[in-house]
């Protein structure tokens, strides 16, 4: 079966939910922290709740592991061979911030691999999305087109995190004869390198399994690479959730 479509359906209607408190003033958002001591507002949980409705009616068979419901056993979900993934306000942050850099993140994993995923950025009215095999694209209003990584040129262009600094880049910066920073918030970082609007994203610092699902799959099919360190298959597949270092490129090996 074809999910693409329904996905797409519910992550915009996800990200209408979450407008609705955007659009709110600050002190609407219902601000509390999470046991990591990051943020959950009002928006998070909407969403969250739209998602799972959706999906659960879409593929009642399917699990769902989502950000905002991970307290799932490994015993349990190391028998799933088929699940959703789900950040459903992916740059808490950003959206406090009103920068508008945060997305709806859905993604289906197959056997610990991504094979279908959607990024939707409500404030930006763009849908990423890609199938594998399928190739990856982007949705601007009524109207689709395919997108691909870039050739890279003699500047490499970096895209990082806006609210994430880490130490490390800089040693990793030092290869490049001449670089540009590209910040940016949320998994858009992903659909930066998937649509040629930057070369190579490396991220070193904490992400969790729902933050990255969804980019992976997207980066992929637009003919990037994504390598975690120390992880050569089902990255989506173990029992800690917290993923390891990572770079997604579109620059030769």
């Amino acid at each position: 079966m074809n999910y693409l479509p329904a996905i797409i359906d519910i992550a915009e209607q996800a990200g209408q939910a979450i407008l609705a408190v955007y659009q709110q003033d600050n002190a609407a958002f219902n601000i509390t922290g999470k046991a990591d001591d990051s943020p959950l507002t009002a928006a998070d949980l909407a969403a969250h709740q739209l998602i799972v409705k959706a999906l659960t009616a879409l593929t009642p068979e399917l699990p769902i592991l989502s950000e905002e419901a991970a307290d799932i056993s490994w015993d349990i979900r190391k028998t799933w061979q088929r699940y959703w993934l789900v950040d459903p306000l992916d740059g808490t942050k950003e959206f406090i911030k009103r920068n508008g850099e945060f997305t709806v993140n859905i993604a289906l994993i197959e056997q610990g691999e991504p094979v279908l995923g959607v990024i939707h950025a409500p404030v930006l009215n763009k849908t990423y999305y890609a199938a594998k095999g399928q190739g990856a694209f982007l949705k601007q209003g009524a109207t689709s087109k395919a997108i691909a990584v870039a050739t890279p040129g003699d500047v490499v262009r970096v895209v990082g995190s806006r609210s994430h600094p880490s130490p490390d880049l800089a040693g990793y910066l030092q290869q490049f004869a001449r670089h540009d920073m590209v910040p940016v918030g949320s998994s858009l970082k992903f659909c930066l390198v998937a649509e040629g609007a930057a070369d190579v994203y490396p991220r070193f610092g904490p992400t969790m399994q729902w933050d990255t699902g969804a980019g992976h799959i997207i980066a992929l099919e637009a003919g990037a690479s994504v390598q975690f360190d120390g992880i050569a298959s089902q990255v989506y597949q173990r029992e800690n959730l917290r993923n390891p270092n990572f770079i997604v490129s579109a620059l030769a090996d």
